[in-house]
């Protein structure tokens, strides 16, 4: 846990809507995705001893229904409650393999839940994308799920104390250091011509990292003899993000450079810079950038963010159409209209909904 996220103590009093998390690991998960087409359970669980609400986490590993085939589902259900019904909203990540959250999904409204009944995302993650990305989101072939769930309910009374060592170690400052090396150009030996602009870098931390720049610098090219490198097409703040991840694993600047980053790292073969760039645009969909992202995602072949789009497009398919980003498919990119027509075609229900199968009691 990050040092900032620990009190010594805490209360909660007369709170309105009651939050918790429930975290669940399944192992081997790759065999589930071949053969098993049944839903995995979780275990039982609830906010505390005291909490009446019992709720269980399920997952199909090859879709709830045909229409989500290619997909992981993903349902939060309700086991047993004193009072029905139960009004809550939820929130799935998965856990990668750096202990970090990503490819969330949220819903957007608060659910009606009954004993026996659930809700969820049928298409949560793209299956084949998640076999593509299974070192980063797969490590060890776990699968990690961490889900929030928001419960309205009266009020309620919490206290409770963190039980601390009296040893505190100190917080890993590595990539802090590294970070200090890359932003002040201590010791050096490479140089990075981008648009004009010089960055100076350490080939033995880039032949660490992204593998072109570690065959660069392997091979007997121009550029390891004269330890220089000209990059065209690439603006320099972009690659100063991109270089500030290769030096730190963190992108602090993403929600406002997201499109450019994610060339870059698909060009350099930076796996989980690509992956966080997809996470924020995803976040960042919107009517206005929905047909453009779409065009991204389907040149740098980011499938997740690609069906993220398609699916943003089904749901709000007259307003996107109004958009220049919608016109410049039409004109350049008749495969990707092709697609999204498909998409539009076969939604026959909504993104959002319950499983189709009420649990056994």
């Amino acid at each position: 846990m990050s040092d900032n996220l620990v009190a010594e103590s805490w209360s909660s009093t007369q709170i309105t809507v009651q939050t918790f998390s429930f975290r669940w690991t399944i192992s081997n998960f790759s065999f589930c995705m071949e053969e098993m087409r049944e839903t995995i359970e979780s275990a039982t669980f609830s906010s505390g001893a005291k909490d009446k609400l019992h709720w269980r986490l399920s997952v199909n590993p090859t879709g709830s229904d045909k229409d989500s085939k290619d997909y992981v589902s993903v349902h939060l259900l309700l086991l047993r409650c004193p009072k029905s019904p139960v009004w809550a909203k939820f929130h799935f990540w998965i856990i990668n393999a750096e202990g970090e959250k990503c490819l969330g999904l949220w819903s957007q409204i608060v659910f009606r839940f009954v004993p026996g009944g659930g809700w969820g995302f049928k298409k949560f993650i793209l299956r084949d994308f998640l076999l593509s990305q299974a070192e980063h989101l797969l490590p060890e072939d776990h699968l990690t799920l961490l889900c929030d769930v928001y419960v309205v309910q009266d009020s309620c009374s919490t206290p409770g104390q963190n039980m601390l060592s009296a040893i505190k170690v100190p917080s890993c400052t590595l990539t802090d250091e590294l970070g200090a090396l890359w932003k002040n150009s201590r010791f050096t030996d490479c140089c990075f011509l981008v648009s004009g602009q010089e960055f100076w870098a350490h080939k033995a931390i880039l032949a660490a990292r992204p593998p072109v720049f570690r065959a660069m610098f392997k091979h007997d090219m121009e550029e390891r003899q004269k330890n220089r490198v000209e990059i065209k097409d690439l603006e320099p703040q972009v690659f100063k993000e991109m270089m500030g991840f290769i030096y730190t694993g963190k992108a602090p600047n993403l929600h406002t450079m997201a499109t450019g980053v994610l060339a870059a790292a698909d060009r350099y073969g930076l796996e989980r810079l690509k992956v966080m760039c997809v996470d924020a645009l995803c976040r960042d969909l919107s009517v206005e950038n929905a047909a453009h992202t779409l065009i991204l995602a389907d040149l740098h072949s980011a499938e997740q963010l690609k069906m993220q789009a398609l699916d943003f497009i089904t749901l709000h398919a007259s307003e996107v159409s109004e958009t220049s980003g919608w016109k410049v498919m039409v004109d350049f990119h008749p495969q990707l209209l092709a697609e999204a027509f498909h998409a539009l075609a076969s939604a026959q229900s909504p993104f959002l909904e319950p499983p189709l199968k009420r649990l056994k009691r």
